[in-house]
């Protein structure tokens, strides 16, 4: 994920609202703490997610993937007043850390923690989702993404991350094209050709691939 240039990216962050003192300790613990941390969302792409679920005031979201429960509190951010999030992660090792994460920021009633597989769990939520964040294994990106459109609401959203795959969805960024980027490259046709949403490709961080469902 280090392709972009850090000056910008140190330049935007520096030009972003702040990560409140309970996401920058989460933050921090992290990174010292958990094994890959690059997999946080971290400060910018936090606010993204945040400032998208504050304009769209969401009912129901859903995220798939959620790691040390960083991205959950930012998207439960602009929840409706009856609002409720559902994250997915099959790391029970880190349940004892989200959950404490969550209930230091006042969501345990607001965020509904699952664990397990979630190609399992998906269809036991019988919700009508405004907004769905992709963050898993990678390799099933497509299947959730068939799995969750048809319960978005019209003007719904899903966002998935990663999508520029640290610069080698394009040639100059590889010395090979693998299994795994072409299959990211293959989902971003997927969803670029799909009839029934609208996208964009953000290049934060490593790419938000954003859909609206017509």
């Amino acid at each position: 994920m280090d392709f972009l240039d850090p000056d910008l990216q140190a330049y935007a962050e520096a030009h972003t609202s702040p990560e409140s003192e309970l996401l920058h300790r989460l933050n921090r613990e992290t990174h010292l703490n958990v094994m890959k941390p690059r997999m946080l969302s971290g400060h910018l792409q936090g606010r993204v997610l945040a400032l998208f679920s504050q304009m769209l005031r969401p009912r129901r979201v859903l995220e798939i993937g959620t790691y040390t429960g960083y991205s959950a509190l930012c998207l439960a951010e602009g929840l409706a007043e009856d609002g409720l999030l559902h994250t997915i992660d099959v790391n029970d090792e880190l349940e004892d850390m989200v959950r404490g994460y969550i209930s230091q920021a006042g969501l345990q009633d607001k965020i509904k923690l699952h664990l397990g597989q979630a190609a399992e769990i998906i269809p036991t939520l019988q919700e009508s989702w405004d907004l769905v964040f992709i963050d898993a294994d990678k390799k099933s990106n497509a299947l959730y993404y068939e799995m969750v459109l048809p319960h978005v609401r019209p003007g719904g959203f899903i966002l998935t991350d990663n999508v520029l795959w640290s610069g080698k969805v394009v040639e100059k960024y590889r010395t090979k094209l693998d299994k795994d980027t072409q299959e990211m490259l293959d989902f971003n046709q997927l969803v670029h050709q799909d009839p029934r949403v609208e996208n964009v490709l953000l290049p934060i961080r490593d790419g938000i691939l954003v859909a609206r469902k017509k």
